[in-house]
């Protein structure tokens, strides 16, 4: 197999900042390879520097080219487990083959300099995809991280960002950092789109409170199902709206008629009721959500989205059953502590041969619901939803799992 391939961090403090091992390591390589940058920093060492790009394929052959008997190190910046390159490297090549020596990310520094968390942040890096592929997931997110590149740089990124409506993050831009010439600029995005900044950079966008989304306007709306992203929610509640596979599962479930009337309780930012209403289109739904944020968010997406068979009601079922019509089919997303009196009221209103589904996503609310729906229907069925969906990530097709969702049915006989 051949000597080990050591992939070491560096700061930009250079050898000071490695341990002794790590310089050890380095004074004894054969080969260097590494980025302009960090090669910079450990020109007085002997072995020869060997400059790589961006091209991670191109690294991967010429470390396999290797002699054997070469001691080789690849010097990175920060962790380079952290959208670093011994992920790839070590699927071409194979995990045997390196031993990892991180250092400091950058990123983690950047978080530290303007002492937020970064436990919930979205992190990612323009160095191996654009930002038109994350920019939707910037949109919804409260925090994010971002390592950018010499062209989609913070002054683009904050053009972009602003030419899609998204105002509302405060700006960090954090420069070389741990290096005599630091800098943290925090500023607007309108602020920044002028500024030049060196290109080592992190850039940390900080929503802004009580903001909640723009709404996405990439794509054309579809009948159901459609891409979380094109519903504006409300913040910080963004993730508990029901996932666009959920809900056209859930849909399916509720054997939505054209003429149907449909209750949406619990209806958050009335995603569900909004693609209710397109199935029922000569029909109508009533959005039931207690939440006055979130009650406006339904008028907000139900305008936006062009549907006039809704009708938001700001208040708590079952108290507002009475005086709609008897629906044909009843949605519950937002179970509360009240689970079986609600459900027990809602199945009640039903007509004949009426559908229920009740969309659970914690295994404790799933537990009290099942035992009420054996009550009110002994053939009740539950489905447990697990999907992940497909991410490019350095040029490999991987699966980002979304939370598991429960779903429950019952008919009225």
């Amino acid at each position: 197999m051949g000597q080990k391939i050591h992939v070491i961090g560096i700061g930009s403090d250079g050898l000071f900042g490695l341990t002794t091992l790590e310089r050890d390591i380095l004074a004894g390589c054969d080969i260097i390879f590494g980025s302009e940058n960090v090669l910079r920093l450990v020109e007085s060492l002997k072995g020869e520097k060997r400059k790589n790009g961006p091209d991670l394929q191109e690294l991967s052959e010429s470390l396999q080219k290797l002699d054997v008997g070469k001691k080789v190190a690849l010097l990175v910046s920060g962790d380079p487990l952290f959208y670093g390159v011994v992920r790839y490297l070590s699927e071409k090549i194979g995990k045997d083959r390196f031993e990892v020596h991180p250092h400091v990310s950058s990123m983690q520094m950047a978080f530290a300099r303007v002492k937020e968390s970064w436990d919930d942040a979205y992190l990612t890096s323009l160095q191996n995809q654009s930002l038109d592929k994350v920019i939707e997931k910037i949109r919804v997110s409260e925090t994010v991280g971002i390592f950018t590149n010499t062209v989609e740089n913070p002054g683009e990124i904050a053009k972009r960002l602003l030419a899609r409506g998204i105002d509302y993050f405060k700006v960090f831009v954090c420069e070389n950092l741990g290096g005599k010439d630091e800098r943290v600029t925090q500023a607007e995005l309108s602020e920044i789109v002028d500024m030049d900044f060196d290109p080592l950079n992190v850039l940390i966008l900080k929503r802004k409170p009580g903001r909640p989304d723009i709404p996405a306007t990439s794509c054309t709306p579809r009948l159901f199902g459609n891409p979380d992203d094109i519903f504006a929610q409300s913040r910080p509640k963004t993730g508990l709206l029901t996932q666009s596979e959920i809900r056209a599962i859930a849909l399916s479930r509720l054997s939505i008629k054209p003429t149907s009337v449909v209750y949406d309780i619990g209806a958050g930012s009335g995603s569900v009721s909004i693609e209710a209403a397109q199935l029922c289109y000569s029909g109508m739904v009533y959005a039931i959500e207690q939440d006055a944020a979130d009650y406006h968010l339904i008028l907000a997406n139900s305008e936006k989205m062009g549907i006039r068979n809704i009708k938001a009601i700001h208040g708590i079922a079952p108290e507002v059953f009475q005086g709609l019509p008897r629906p044909d089919a009843i949605f519950v997303g937002g179970i509360g502590k009240e689970v079986t009196g609600l459900l027990d009221a809602a199945f009640e209103t039903l007509v004949p041969q009426g559908r229920m589904v009740v969309n659970v996503g914690s295994v404790e609310n799933l537990y009290v619901c099942v035992n009420t729906m054996r009550k009110i229907d002994p053939e009740f069925e539950v489905l447990m939803v697990q999907i992940s969906r497909g991410l490019n990530q350095y040029g490999s097709l991987r699966f980002e799992a979304i939370n598991p969702s429960y779903l429950l049915t019952a008919v009225k006989h």
